[in-house]
């Protein structure tokens, strides 16, 4: 098992991409402690795969968005699992419109929520990490992080913005053990594209090199590589999984 014996946080691990991720580490042998909004449907299926592994899967309700949520339930964290090896900063939300028609509330909901969290959560943990000297963090950014997207002035920012904020963690704690790393999805199946009718999932198609949207686990499978030992001389890297959009 790739994650034996680790000790992972997992933000937004509910639902969507997220669970995928929560799923895959249990799976690996890991230890989850996932925060979100709510606890989903997902914690009994959770502790039952834990159990076979000797682990643990636990859930804190947090808005990671807000500096006091984090800064009371995070430490709470840390001490229950007595360090962690892994944080996957996953939430994130959308609020689309055309830039002209964009609220400032729009904006700001999403800058908080899936830029800003990454930092609040990321200074508590990454402390951690730098001390016991070791540890993955891997970022969730987007390929509209890096193309761009027209009515998702707010979401491309904010990947944008998670992509610097890996590459700049990444130089400052590489030489204490810590790897900071990011994946960039592309289209996946989620319950944003299971919306699309036929013909707008037909030219999402046309895009993507591969010819098909990609699935959560997909995205997990790049996420768990980056939290294990395989990677253990990759940092600042930002893996594309988006059947090669964006090459």
């Amino acid at each position: 098992m790739l994650l034996e014996g680790k000790k992972a946080l997992v933000t937004g691990g509910s639902r969507g991409i997220g669970r995928e991720i929560a799923l895959m580490f249990l799976n690996e042998g890991a230890s989850v402690y996932y925060v979100d909004l709510a606890e989903g449907d997902s914690l009994a299926e959770y502790k039952e795969i834990a159990a076979k592994h000797n682990a643990t899967a636990a859930f804190y309700e947090c808005n990671v968005a807000d500096e006091e949520s984090v800064g009371s339930v995070i430490p709470k964290i840390l001490e229950d699992a007595d360090g962690l090896d892994v944080l996957v900063n996953n939430a994130g939300i959308t609020r689309d419109n055309l830039l002209f028609r964009m609220s400032a509330k729009e904006w700001n909901d999403v800058i908080s929520v899936n830029l800003t969290s990454a930092f609040y959560i990321s200074k508590l943990v990454v402390r951690q990490m730098a001390k016991q000297r070791s540890g993955s963090v891997i970022n969730v950014a987007s390929i509209v992080g890096i193309i761009g997207n027209a009515g998702q002035v707010n979401y491309s920012a904010s990947k944008a913005g998670m992509i610097g904020l890996t590459k700049s963690m990444a130089r400052e704690v590489a030489a204490r053990n810590v790897r900071i790393n990011a994946v960039a999805p592309g289209f996946i199946n989620t319950k944003m594209t299971e919306a699309l009718n036929e013909e707008q999932q037909n030219a999402l198609k046309v895009q993507i090199p591969m010819g098909r949207i990609g699935d959560p686990d997909e995205v997990a499978k790049a996420i768990t590589f980056l939290a294990s030992d395989l990677a253990s001389y990759l940092t600042g890297q930002v893996i594309h999984v988006t059947g090669g959009l964006g090459m």
